[in-house]
């Protein structure tokens, strides 16, 4: 079978898809809920919520994780036009010794990264050990991170992951959870309690979204 993403087409495709995102920017409002003061964080997130990272304050000084893959040149081409930085490599085991030491290099630095705990290939939902790794050799705290809109332009898209993005005007409520702190001698029971925090808190956070929206509709949060 012919890849429909190859070295030929790979520029054009990477221009597109800039287009395509940086159109959907004008009609996309991300508003904020108890996102933690300044400082530098690991951002932690479930693939399909990927997007969410349009939210996050100070983007130039938020560096993303993105695989080396074809499909993360991609990613990594859009984030870079968008202002992010970007480091390439895997959370895994498999060449993450390289992408572990330049997040925990910028995190020294002050800047936050920012991590899809469960991707790229999944499985769905599952924790890995990469962020956990580098809140214990950076001594910064994981910051959980869910979004949320109950309109109909906040759809999924047909992927392993379900990916959510919005598709025309919509307003998005990106919501933050409490700071992880890791030692760096943790033993495997307490890793494996921070694996369970961190999805804990994450299932919270899609539970509670709904009510949390409607707060900020009260509130007028899209109209400040």
């Amino acid at each position: 079978m012919v890849r429909l993403i190859n070295d030929k087409n790979l520029k054009y495709i990477c221009e597109s898809a800039y287009f395509i995102l940086r159109l959907q920017e004008k009609f996309t409002y991300i508003k904020n809920y108890n996102h933690p003061k300044d400082g530098a964080y690991i951002f932690a997130m479930w693939h399909e919520n990927q997007f969410l990272v349009h939210g996050i304050n100070n983007r130039d000084k938020l560096s993303i994780l993105i695989s080396n893959s074809i499909d993360g040149q991609i990613v990594a081409y859009v984030c870079e036009k968008w202002g992010f930085n970007v480091i390439r490599g895997s959370s895994g085991k498999k060449g993450s010794v390289e992408s572990t030491m330049q997040m925990i290099s910028r995190l020294k630095a002050g800047e936050s990264v920012a991590i899809m705990i469960d991707g790229p290939h999944g499985p769905l939902h599952k924790v890995k050990n990469g962020a956990i790794k580098v809140a214990q050799m950076s001594g910064m705290p994981i910051v959980p991170v869910h979004w949320y809109s109950p309109q109909r332009t906040f759809i999924h898209l047909p992927s392993w992951d379900k990916m959510k993005t919005p598709f025309g005007k919509c307003n998005i409520l990106n919501i933050y959870g409490e700071p992880i702190s890791v030692k760096h001698d943790a033993d495997e029971t307490e890793i494996n309690a921070v694996k369970e925090n961190i999805k804990q808190q994450l299932f919270e956070m899609e539970h509670k979204a709904p009510e949390l929206y409607k707060e900020a509709l009260k509130n007028n949060l899209w109209e400040k």
